[in-house]
């Protein structure tokens, strides 16, 4: 079985979950990741506000969909994208 990697938006910063349980809420394993990774540093010094209002304005989208800080993420890989940061 191949894994689909959904495309990525232009203009936005793509971050991979890869889980082994399901039920953990997207908001604390997303700003771990966030904080955790070195590509994008104006990324990783994002204040819990401004985290907060990424997925206030639907900046944060999973699958193209907008998420919603308490969507739970499923067991495996998940693909999160975020909105006006660029990959570097």
């Amino acid at each position: 079985m191949t894994d689909h990697v959904p495309p990525k938006p232009p203009n936005s910063f793509r971050i991979t979950l890869d889980q082994i349980s399901s039920g953990k809420r997207l908001d604390a394993l997303l700003l771990a990741a966030i904080k955790a990774q070195n590509e994008n540093l104006t990324l990783r010094e994002i204040s819990r506000t401004v985290f907060k209002e990424l997925f206030v304005t639907g900046k944060i989208q999973i699958k193209g969909q907008r998420a919603t800080p308490s969507s739970s993420i499923n067991k495996g890989i998940t693909y999160v994208d975020i909105l006006g940061f660029k990959q570097k």
